[in-house]
């Protein structure tokens, strides 16, 4: 009797403490200042504009040479129907979407089979049709989710290497840029979303097994025991495959450094799981994201990359952070930061006088290319003005 006394009493201390924390959150989450909306909108606005001057003759975005159209077709569409003055019925929209619609495969699939990239396309292109909030596109939705599915690697597959996949190990349920290559954070926190967006629950046996693949990547002694894990920071940041990190080895030359993008990519991706804020993976990506809070780099890249994926970070710090829920993140020095407020400082800052934006300097992962860069800034911007 006693027994079920204290376990009913832990029960209720559970269900009060999670219910404070969520008032808690709930109130400090305070609309932006009106000098931070004016300025938002300005960016918005004007990245806007010069998206449309990109437009190319098939109605469609892309990069040099027309090469990535689909997949910048699909993201210039999803920040064009996240503006007040376009739907699915612009006619500038309608277009886009005729030109994605071409490279529609019967698999259900978008992209380009002599390019690839099917993973990173065609969960872009559900971002895009889920945007437009039309039910036309439904049917179009579910059979790109069912590809995206037919994509994630099971049990039994083979790897590049030649080696039978095992369940709940190494490459099982992550997805790579082919179907069965090396699989990685970027493409696995796409991918994720894209179901997510699609309205593919949480507790989905799929989403659950990507969701494990993604936790695979956390440099967290006490739940992932893989050789370079073990040697590693223990910072709870997230790298980038199983086995390698974009920033490089840690200082002892046997572990691997985390940094920015793909902890914020991996702290979104524990969040479209369902996991609770109080989990301890999720409170150690949290307090990883409370130790190099910064808007000026890439955080904890080596100085001479810090640049490099500078927009594609801001993209998954915006979303990740207004799925948390809290608009003043404090860092571990104590001081606070409205992340709206910075981020749009950070952005005004690097805006050209065109409404664009660049990575001048670090065009690795095509950030150098204008297009790509502004859907970057545009998705990181239209973020912060969302409830």
């Amino acid at each position: 009797m006693r027994r079920n006394h204290n376990y009913r009493s832990g029960i209720i201390a559970a269900l009060i403490t999670a219910a404070f924390c969520m008032q808690a959150i709930a109130a400090d989450v305070k609309p932006l200042d009106d000098a931070h909306k004016k300025t938002a909108t300005k960016l918005i606005d004007g990245g806007v504009k010069y998206l449309l001057t990109q437009k190319d003759a098939k109605g469609g975005w892309s990069m040099e040479q027309g090469s990535n159209r689909p997949a910048i077709t699909a993201m210039v569409l999803k920040v064009l129907l996240q503006h007040p003055d376009y739907n699915s019925s612009t006619p500038v929209v309608k277009k886009g979407f005729a030109q994605l619609m071409t490279y529609r495969k019967t698999d259900g699939g978008f992209y380009e089979p002599t390019v690839g990239l099917p993973n990173y396309t065609t969960s872009i292109a559900i971002m895009a049709m889920v945007a437009a909030n039309d039910p036309k596109f439904k049917p179009d939705i579910d059979k790109a989710v069912k590809f995206l599915r037919t994509q994630q690697i099971r049990p039994g597959d083979t790897t590049p290497k030649g080696d039978k996949v095992k369940k709940d190990e190494g490459f099982d349920g992550g997805v790579s840029y082919g179907k069965h290559g090396r699989p990685d954070g970027s493409n696995q926190q796409m991918w994720i979303q894209a179901m997510s967006d699609a309205g593919v629950k949480a507790d989905d046996p799929d989403m659950k097994r990507a969701s494990a693949f993604m936790l695979r990547l956390q440099n967290r002694k006490e739940s992932n025991k893989a050789d370079y894990i073990q040697e590693g920071p223990n910072d709870n940041g997230y790298i980038y495959a199983l086995g390698e990190s974009k920033a490089g080895p840690w200082r002892n030359g046997r572990g691997l450094r985390s940094y920015g993008s793909l902890t914020y990519a991996g702290f979104k991706s524990m969040l479209h799981a369902g996991m609770a804020h109080d989990d301890p993976r999720v409170q150690g990506a949290f307090k990883w994201i409370q130790r190099y809070w910064r808007l000026d780099s890439n955080p904890n890249l080596p100085k001479l990359q810090s640049q490099q994926g500078l927009f594609y970070y801001y993209q998954v710090f915006a979303k990740s952070l207004r799925m948390w829920g809290q608009n003043e993140i404090e860092d571990t020095k104590g001081v606070k930061h409205n992340w709206r407020h910075e981020l749009i400082d950070a952005l005004a800052r690097r805006v050209a006088k065109d409404g664009s934006w660049i990575n001048k300097g670090s065009e690795r992962w095509n950030e150098g290319n204008p297009v790509l860069a502004t859907c970057f800034a545009m998705l990181s911007v239209q973020e912060t003005v969302k409830k």
